[in-house]
């Protein structure tokens, strides 16, 4: 008999709970710290909308997230890619599929938004070198806000909270949360906010249906890369400094978003949804354990 079955009930949704308290604790100090860095870099760079300043900013969150599931790992004797971002998967098939899911979201939602008026691309703002630049900045950029805010929201903390209310409930719990953390972005909206916690929960199916983050890392990245550089619209209710032309959204808040941003538009909604149905028929159930990660074989850190 294994020894997970001689523990009761209570104690088998307190324990992971437990350990969550103990992730999150962790976090608080090296958030602190992360703090300091950041204080100590707005006094060389005092633009908080400077993609460098987002880059550090973000790179310094995953960090954080990811550095306290080290430790936890340690403690509960697993390999680390059981949280979802197994090392091997590092810039491999799923996360470029996810690359190209995010640029044909994005791409899609902006042709829809143009058709009826509401986009117009405007004159480059970018020349020559500077635009290969700040492509590949932004890109860098991008790639670790997808890092810290999948592996945030949808690594170790839906993998442990998971273990007491099960997968869906914390999944659900969890897209609320991250809808509800941008409500501090300027510009943000309820409608903003509604459409974050829907794509939240089309990452989680991407988590559940092949064991891994990196589908949605990529999709994530591309999508805000898409948003924020290649056609230059305000992301999140942000817009950001050194994009590529001077873009303009106008017309009814209903096409645009207003100042949320495409994704406030209501075809981004439309768009969620398709994308949704492709995961599912993309990515079937498989047979084995939904959230078996493709590290099986990594040994624990």
């Amino acid at each position: 008999m294994d020894f997970t079955d001689q523990i009761s009930a209570p104690h088998r949704v307190a324990l992971p709970l437990l350990r969550l308290l103990l992730f999150m604790a962790l976090v608080a100090v090296l958030w602190t710290a992360k703090n300091i860095v950041l204080e100590l870099f707005l006094q060389v760079i005092p633009a908080p909308d400077s993609p460098y300043f987002l880059l550090l900013q973000e790179v310094l969150q995953f960090a954080v997230v990811y550095g306290a599931a080290l430790v936890l790992s340690r403690l509960e004797h697993v390999a680390p890619g059981v949280y979802g971002l197994p090392i091997g998967g590092a810039c491999g098939k799923l996360f470029w599929q996810g690359c190209l899911f995010g640029l044909c979201e994005i791409t899609l939602l902006m042709v829809l938004i143009g058709a009826l008026g509401g986009y117009s691309p405007g004159s480059l703002a970018l020349h020559g070198s500077e635009i290969l630049r700040w492509g590949l900045v932004w890109a860098v950029a991008f790639l670790f806000v997808g890092l810290f805010e999948e592996f945030a929201f949808r690594g170790y903390v839906l993998h442990t909270l998971a273990q007491s209310v099960g997968f869906w409930p914390a999944t659900f719990l969890l897209a609320i949360g991250f809808g509800a953390l941008h409500s501090t972005n300027p510009g943000e909206n309820l409608v903003g906010e509604a459409g974050i916690a829907a794509i939240a929960l089309v990452f989680a199916l991407t988590l559940r249906r092949t064991g891994s983050l990196w589908l949605a890392v990529g999709w994530h990245a591309a999508y805000d890369f898409g948003e924020t550089f290649l056609y230059s619209v305000p992301d999140s209710g942000g817009m950001f400094s050194n994009h590529l032309s001077n873009a303009s959204l106008h017309g009814p808040v209903w096409l645009t978003g207003g100042t949320v941003g495409p994704e406030g538009s209501a075809f981004g909604f439309v768009l969620i949804g398709a994308f949704a149905l492709l995961v599912h028929f993309l990515y079937p159930p498989q047979p084995s354990t939904p959230l078996r990660v493709v590290a099986d074989s990594e040994p624990p850190a």
